[in-house]
């Protein structure tokens, strides 16, 4: 009975945080929570320092009530723990219950308290694959950044090389050279640059061009590519692990009625067997037809 009464517990608890309104106010608190935050960053009276204080508590006990129930309602506690948001939800829900104000670790509290808004990212599923797939997409941009650095460590020294008696300011060393290469990429004032550098050198109009068609084109194209294709494979995995969720649970659902029907068939041929309850007798009295019985 104590387990049946645990899992009815465990099954109340996964409808609630499965719930959309539950997840709708989740998602509302946490950005009243950065509201909340943004407003300490002005200068208030101090009256409503403390009653933005007093809210500032309320969203911690709140957040502690959200990770309970999420907590409580996973079937195996073990597995809520093993996935890495819900650990930093936890980390940063109970950092934010140590009361660290006016004290040393006051500006400590205040920033783990702006993470908090990072939980928008664990509540809500297609932010999570978004980042899941951004990340898992790094080891890929790395080969691309790398490339990258090589034609900007090219372009620098050919820069540094021709363009530093013209002015040293943009492109006196080859460290200042990619500042300027950067500036171009980013096209802040970069026609500046090149018309400056067109007055010694007319040709240098192909310098910039290639340089703009090379990194802010071609090499963003690919970083996007990259992460897109992540995204999809990342969509298709999970379609895949819902649809395969989804026919386990039909299947359990089939088994189950399946025994259902068992013991309801296997419970009708035991009260057919029963000797009260044989054919021609019901309730323990004779069902012969009224045409055979002898006249009274």
């Amino acid at each position: 009975m104590k387990f049946i009464r645990t899992a009815e517990i465990q099954r109340k608890f996964h409808r609630v945080r499965s719930n959309r309104i539950f997840e709708f106010v989740v998602i509302g608190i946490i950005i009243f929570s950065a509201l909340v935050i943004g407003a300490k960053t002005y200068s208030i009276p101090p009256g409503l320092v403390n009653f933005i204080h007093l809210l500032d508590w309320f969203i911690t006990l709140f957040f502690v009530t959200e990770i309970s129930i999420r907590f409580l309602g996973e079937k195996n506690k073990i597995d809520f723990f093993k996935q890495g948001w819900n650990v930093f939800d936890t980390l940063i829900v109970m950092i934010s219950l140590i009361p660290v104000q006016d004290s040393e670790l006051a500006v400590i509290g205040r920033l783990i308290r702006i993470f908090r808004v990072l939980r928008m990212v664990s509540v809500i599923p297609e932010m999570r694959l978004l980042l899941n797939s951004l990340l898992l997409a790094l080891p890929q941009l790395g080969y691309i950044v790398g490339l990258m650095f090589i034609i900007f460590y090219i372009y620098a020294a050919v820069g540094s090389t021709f363009f530093a008696v013209i002015n040293p300011e943009l492109w006196g060393d080859i460290s200042i050279s990619l500042l300027t290469l950067f500036r171009v990429m980013t096209f802040e004032d970069w026609t500046d640059v090149m018309y400056e550098t067109m007055d010694i050198y007319p040709l240098s109009w192909f310098y910039y061009l290639s340089f703009i068609f090379f990194t802010a084109f071609a090499f963003l194209n690919m970083v996007i590519g990259v992460v897109v294709n992540v995204l999809n494979e990342e969509s298709s995995k999970i379609r895949k692990e819902e649809k395969r969720d989804g026919d386990q649970i039909h299947l359990h659902d089939m088994n189950r009625k399946i025994e259902e029907l068992k013991e309801l068939i296997a419970g009708l041929q035991a009260y057919r067997e029963q000797p009260d309850h044989g054919p021609g007798k019901v309730a323990g009295r004779d069902t012969v037809p009224a045409g055979d019985r002898p006249n009274m």
